[in-house]
């Protein structure tokens, strides 16, 4: 199992939208401080900035950057269709190169997912 931890700006949006639209399970939350989500193997722990002892560990954290982690699909297309629908916002357009098909998901705060497609054998 892995985890990581995601600063956001609005912790109720984000949970809706990991939730809703990338289909997490809520595990904890503490509206405006703190969320706990799992999907699959990953839990995300999504944390507003300064709050917890995030903050002490070296600076303020601020969401944003290209920190990602990877959502793998069966169905870019379809993926992405579908978030577009529910106006999501992506940064940059699909590229194909090496194993596969990817596109950069922002989330409500400006965090990347990453949704890739294997290339088809």
């Amino acid at each position: 199992m892995a985890s990581i931890r995601y600063i956001v700006t609005d912790i109720d949006a984000a949970v809706a939208f990991y939730r809703d639209r990338l289909d997490f399970a809520v595990d904890m939350h503490n509206p405006g401080k703190f969320a706990a989500l799992q999907r699959d193997d990953l839990t995300l722990y999504l944390s507003a900035p300064g709050a917890g002892s995030g903050g002490s560990a070296g600076g303020r954290p601020e969401p944003g950057g290209w920190n990602r982690f990877m959502i793998v699909t069966q169905d870019i297309d379809a993926l992405i269709g579908r978030l577009t629908e529910a106006g999501a916002r992506f940064r940059g357009e699909i590229s194909e190169a090496g194993a596969g098909r990817a596109r950069l998901l922002e989330d409500p705060s400006g965090n990347l997912i990453e949704l890739f497609e294997f290339k088809k054998k």
